[in-house]
Formats: C-alpha cells, structure tokens, sequence
C-alpha cells in the first residue's frame, strides 16, 4: 500500500513541532505561567487560546497604567518646579553679567598686586635662604666665644664648616669677591673655635689622669671627633691622654704591687713573691684587665663609632668625616703604647729577679707558657711592635732560655756522673725521674692556654732536650759496664788458660773452645739488657699521650734495633758454642752457588761428616738436654718484650738448623749417611723450640 505523502507546509509545521524542546527554562516558564489562567482544557478553550492570552496580556497593561498614575503626577510637579528653578538662574546670570561689568577694574588690580606679592616673597625667601646658608646668627657667634662649651657650640661649628663649603661653590660662580670676604671670615671663626676647643680637651684629659676609671663624658667625645678635622690639635690631644693615663698606670701599678686595693683588698701583689708562679700571673692578669679598660677608655675618645647619639649637631658634624679605620688604629696603639711604657720596666725588673731566682723545671716551664700566652693575647690588643708587647717577648724568651739552660745543666749533670748498673739490670732511679718529670710537662702542656691568634709551641725540643741526655747517660753506663765485665773476663780466661792442658772428649773441646765466646755473650748481654730496660722505662708511661707519640716511635725503632742485635749476638753465641759458627757461611755457600763449582761441603774440613757430628751432638744436647736450655731474658724487665726475643731467638735458631739441615740433605755435598747426620728434622726442631 502506498504511502500518502504529507503537505510541504504542514510537513514543516509538524517537524519544527516534534524538533521543539519542551524540556527547555522558557517553555517551562510560559507553560507555568499559562497554567495561572487556563483552567479547562476543552476544544473551545484550545480554539479561544490566542484570543485569551491576548486579554490577559491587555489586563496587565491596563493593571500598569493604573498602578504608575501616581507617578505620572509627581513628574508633572517636578517638571513644573525645575522650569521655575531654571527661570530664577536666568535671572540671577543676568544680575551677575552686570556686577561683573562694574567690578573688571577691581579684578585686575588685584591681580597685579597678588604676583607682585609673589615676586617680594620669592625674594624674602632667597635672602633667608643666603643668611642661612652663609652666615651665622648672633646666637651661634656667641656660642663660638661662650666660655663654657655646650650642644650650641657644636651646632654653630657644624654651621660654620657648612658655610665655609658653601662658600667654594659661591667660587664657581660671578659672586666670587663675596664667596672670598665668607669665607675668610669663616675661617676666622673656625680657627678660633678650635682652639678653644682644643684647650677645653686638654683641660678635660687631664682630669682623666685623677682617677684610675674615668667616665669619658659625651661632650667630650664630641669634642674629640671635632678635631680630628684638625690631625695637629688631635695630636696635642692624644699625647695629652697618653701622658695623664701613662703617669695614672704606672702609680696605679706600684700601688698593686706595694700598697694592694682599697682597705689592703685585693693584697699587694709583692705579698706573693714567694710563689713565682701566682707573683708571675698577678702582675700579667693586673696588665691584661688595666689594658682592657685602658683600651675602652681611648677607644671611646678616639673611635668614631665609639660615640652614641648625642643630637642632631653631632650626627649631623659626623657624616662630615671619613671613618678611617687604619689611621684610628695607629692613634689608638701610639695612645695605648705611650701609656702602657711606664710600667714596662718595674715589671720586666721583678720578672727577671723570678728567673734569675733558680726556679724549678716545671714552674720555668709554666713561667714560658703562661708568658707566651700572655704575649699572643696582649699583642691582639695593644699591637706587636710596642713596648709592653716587645717586653712580653724578651721576657718569654728569657723564661723559654732558663728552661732550657735547666734541662741542660740537667742533662750535662747525668753524663758527667753516669750511674753504676744495677744487679737486676734495672734503670736507674734517673731514669725514672727524668720521666715523672716529663708527664708532668706533658700534664702541663695539655692544660696550657691557648690564645685566639695563637698556637701550642713545638713539644718536641723539650722532650729531645729531657730525655736525650738520659738515653745517652744510660748508654754509657751501659758501655762503662760493658768494660768493666770485658776485664773481668780477660783475667778469667788468663786463669782458665793456666790451669792445664788435659785431654778433652770431641764435645768437650767444642764447648770449651768456646768459653771465651759464652764470656764475651755475658759481658755484652747485661749492657744490652740494661739499655732495652731503660729504653722500655722511658717508652711505656709515655704511651697515649699525643704529643710524645713522635718520640716513642722513636724509641720503638731503638729497642727495636737493640733486641735485633742483642737476639743476633745470643743466637751467634749459641751456634758458637756448639761449632757451628764458623761453618755457617759454608752452608749458605753451598745452597746459593752453582754445582759446577767447588768441592763438595764433606771434602772440606771445617765440614766433615765427622767435626759436623760432632757439632750437631752438641747443638742437640743444648736444644733437647735438660742441663742446658734456650735463654729466658729473665732480666728483661717488659713480658711482653722478653717473650718476643725468646721467640726470636727460637726461630733464628730453627733457620740456622733448616739451611744446616737443607746442606746435609743435598745430594751435591757428597754426605754418605745424611739422615744418621742430621736425625731431627727442621719442623721437629721448630716443634721442640715451640715456634
């Protein structure tokens, strides 16, 4: 069946309808409103729709006339005053057109005298500006000649020296006859206000010398600022601070030492004299607390930004200057030196009679440290090249040359009178004083004071210069008893010598051949033992502390290098003994050169199956037999020392046996029976020496 094809008009009616959102605000809000008046919906409602929102819309028309009558009245009154008020302006402009007509002459007087007024008061204004800027009032020449010197006298010299620089740029321009007659007169008053200022601040710095704390008034400190525009017034100045506070020190410091304080508290310095040490450190703590003070003092006259606000004038006189931080330091070390050199000699006087008293060791040692210290801190105050501080100096290298010259009277005591060795082989109670009193040098450098600008002195010329002296008296009382053992042996042996001439067994001969060798072991040993004591001695209360660890290092290596050649010289004695000394190089011959050359070690006699049986027997009987055994070192007096040497000795021992043993075995050295010659081997005899 065929479809019936639609209107276009009613096609596109009936597609804008079905493409109309209902969904959208204006079609809910027309449709809420609709639903206000329309209240059935039959066909004549829906045919009479237009028609009835039509006379809706005509009813809220006719419902907004009514409503806005009212107003509509009140603009019609308004409207009807506005035209009135416009009226009366009319009027009024035409009053004023002929009031101004009448008065134009009145207008342009007045307007002629207002800018000459103007002009007069412009001309006011440069006259004040002139006088103020170039010349000084009544008031302010008054202050200038006042006897007594207030805030106003620093105002008007503040004015003047403003003046006196406005006059140069007057200079640069065609007022110059008047820019020189300111400024000479300027000068004038200037050099005059100097001076008096200059002899109001010499009278104000003797004052300062009357009392031992002066305040240093704000005025004064003004004062001083004041002239350093003047370098010679400030000069005159400073040498007058210097000399009033130098002449004050040097009584204040005899009153210290003589008189005490206030009421005899704190006592007099003197009453400690006894006690070099407290004498010492009260005159240098009195110099080091006056110098402080001292500093504050000429500090707060000489220093810029040593003065506070003291008004305007004076702030306004100080942006005038340069702060010249290196020139105020050399006012204040010449000030500060000038008043510190009086007292330079009574205490350099009493110093030198402390040193020169004999002093013990340690307290002269104190004496250099605590005046080194002094030195480092002083001269960060006062400066290094014055005369408190090159006093300083002197006298800490005076103290430094008496310590030394102690240690060296000391030292050249001990090895003028070297003390006898004892049986024990034990040190010498030097030995043992010389290190009690370094620890306590040590203690004592360990507690220095260290200044800021300072470090610890070199520790290692005190301990070279201590202990030194004792190594080498140890040593050669070491060697006096070496001397005294080597004689004894020598008449012992002309008596052994003496004695007869008997047949011996092969050992026997071996052994006693060797007599003198195990007597010259025992002339030397001793010696040996002593020196490791005595080095031990000085070695171990030294262990731990840091500044001496260079030293025991040192000592290390020394009782190192004598148990090496003691243990060498033991383990010689004992190969000698057995007559296996002078075999040995054979030995060490044989394993290190080529087979080709030379003769087998069995056809050489001093290395016979024979004489080496023989000597094997004899280095087996010292090694396993009861009678004889290994030495102990008894007399070593540190364990852990003894035990290494009695290792040493055990394993030189075993590597002689070893290189003896590797020759014998040696098919090369032509020994017929090798194993019935050497029965033990080299890890048997290294178990048996317990190594």
């Amino acid at each position: 069946m065929g479809t019936v094809g639609l209107a276009p008009g009613l096609s596109r009616k009936l597609k804008k309808v079905l493409e109309c959102r209902t969904d959208s605000p204006e079609v809910v809000a027309s449709l809420n409103t609709l639903s206000t008046f329309y209240n059935e919906n039959t066909p004549q409602a829906r045919r009479n729709l237009r028609s009835t929102i039509e006379k809706r819309s005509l009813q809220i028309n006719l419902d907004f006339l009514r409503a806005s009558q009212a107003a509509q009245l009140a603009l019609d009154r308004i409207e009807d005053e506005v035209n009135s008020l416009a009226d009366c302006c009319d009027r009024i402009a035409k009053a004023l057109s002929s009031c101004s007509a009448s008065t134009g002459d009145i207008i342009n007087t007045t307007e002629r005298l207002k800018q000459e007024l103007e002009v007069t008061t412009q001309k006011q204004e440069i006259v004040s500006y002139f006088l103020r800027d170039y010349q000084l009032s009544p008031q302010e020449i008054n202050a200038l000649r006042d006897e007594e010197l207030n805030e106003n006298f620093f105002k008007a010299l503040s004015h003047v020296q403003e003046i006196h620089a406005n006059c140069k740029i007057l200079l640069r321009t065609h007022h110059q006859r008047a820019g020189l007659e300111l400024m000479d007169m300027m000068a004038m008053y200037q050099e005059g206000a100097y001076e008096r200022l200059c002899r109001w601040v010499q009278a104000e710095c003797r004052k300062l010398g009357d009392t031992d704390n002066p305040e240093v008034s704000e005025l004064l400190k003004t004062a001083v600022r004041c002239l350093k525009e003047r370098p010679v017034l400030f000069k005159y100045c400073a040498e007058e601070v210097a000399n009033m506070r130098h002449n004050a020190l040097f009584r204040r410091f005899i009153s210290a030492l003589t008189r005490g304080g206030p009421g005899g508290m704190p006592r007099p310095i003197e009453v400690h004299a006894h006690d070099p040490l407290r004498y010492v450190g009260d005159m240098l703590g009195w110099l080091h607390q006056a110098l402080a003070s001292e500093r504050e003092l000429v500090l707060a006259l000489l220093d810029p930004d040593a003065l506070i606000d003291t008004g305007s004038a004076a702030n306004r006189f100080s942006k005038n200057l340069e702060n010249d931080f290196g020139k105020i330091e050399a006012d204040l070390t010449f000030v500060l030196d000038r008043i510190f050199e009086g007292v330079c000699r009574p205490f350099k006087v009493r110093v030198e009679q402390v040193l020169q008293s004999q002093p013990s060791l340690i307290i002269s040692y104190k004496l250099s440290n605590m005046l080194e210290f002094y030195c480092y801190t002083i001269s960060d105050l006062l400066g290094r090249e014055t005369a408190l501080c090159n006093t300083l100096w002197a006298l800490k290298d005076a103290a430094q040359k008496t310590f030394f010259e102690i240690l060296k009277s000391r030292g050249e005591k001990l090895l003028r009178y070297p003390p006898l060795v004892a049986v024990d082989l034990s040190p010498p109670p030097a030995v043992r004083e010389g290190v009690s009193v370094l620890l306590e040098i040590i203690e004592t450098y360990n507690s220095m004071m260290v200044p800021a600008s300072g470090k610890k002195p070199a520790f290692d010329p005190v301990i070279s210069a201590l202990l030194d002296p004792i190594i080498q008296m140890c040593e050669q009382a070491a060697e006096a008893h070496k001397s005294k053992g080597a004689g004894h042996s020598s008449r012992r042996g002309r008596m052994s010598s003496d004695s007869g001439q008997l047949s011996k067994s092969a050992v026997d001969a071996i052994l006693s051949n060797n007599n003198s060798a195990t007597f010259s072991q025992n002339i030397e040993a001793p010696s040996k033992i002593f020196l490791i004591n005595c080095l031990c001695a000085i070695q171990q209360p030294l262990l731990g502390h840091e500044v001496a660890a260079d030293y025991v290092k040192k000592l290390g290596m020394m009782i190192d290098n004598h148990v090496h050649v003691f243990v060498e010289k033991e383990v010689d004695t004992i190969l000698r003994r057995c007559g296996l000394s002078m075999k040995m190089h054979h030995f060490y011959n044989s394993l290190n050169k080529d087979t080709t050359v030379g003769a087998p070690l069995a056809e050489l006699e001093d290395t016979t199956p024979a004489s080496l049986s023989e000597c094997l027997k004899a280095f087996f009987g010292f090694i396993l037999g009861s009678g004889s055994s290994l030495p102990e070192f008894e007399q070593i007096q540190v364990p852990k020392l003894r035990s290494d040497a009695c290792i040493q000795v055990a394993r030189s021992l075993a590597d002689a046996y070893e290189l003896i043993y590797n020759a014998i075995m040696d098919p090369k050295n032509s020994y017929p029976d090798p194993k019935s010659l050497a029965r033990h081997p080299p890890d048997q005899i290294r178990t048996i020496l317990g190594i």
